[in-house]
């Protein structure tokens, strides 16, 4: 899988627009566009960048997966993004009310920077808000045996 089509089923699974992408990363529309078509391939550490902005894993676009390794888990985190746009609030509430420990959903980290984790199943709880299904957010996580590529 490309890093165009793993970037395309993110924004699928978290029902992101190519311009929530472009707000959530500080990375330029053109840049964004090169990427989902498949013009240009980002640098690892861009790879790391957007992957931290959209609430995964630093590595998650550099590990090389077969399809079938794939499993839908409903403990996988959400997005601070996707939780920010499904309650109507900014990113920077979001990150805050973690930051605060205010929100019993999830949680921040602060080590070199902030890092978050929201759970599925207690944002849903919390906010009455369904997430996955069909709706917003259908979280995938992959196997822990999968390949890390360099690139």
């Amino acid at each position: 899988m490309t890093f165009g089509m793993k970037l395309k089923a993110v924004m699928k699974d978290g029902n992101l627009t190519q311009m929530d992408v472009v707000r959530l990363t500080d990375i330029g529309a053109s840049s964004i566009s090169q990427y989902l078509n498949g013009h240009n391939e980002p640098t690892a550490r861009r790879k790391k960048q957007i992957a931290v902005a959209l609430g995964l894993g630093e590595n998650y676009f550099s590990e090389i997966c077969p399809e079938e390794n794939i499993v839908t888990d409903p403990s996988v985190s959400i997005p601070v993004g996707v939780a920010a746009k499904l309650m109507g609030k900014s990113k920077e509430w979001i990150m805050q009310g973690l930051q605060d420990g205010v929100f019993p959903f999830g949680y921040a980290v602060k080590m070199e920077r902030w890092s978050y984790w929201i759970s599925r199943v207690k944002f849903e709880e919390y906010t009455g808000i369904k997430v996955g299904g069909d709706g917003v957010n259908e979280s995938v996580s992959a196997s822990a045996g999968c390949a890390r590529s360099d690139s």
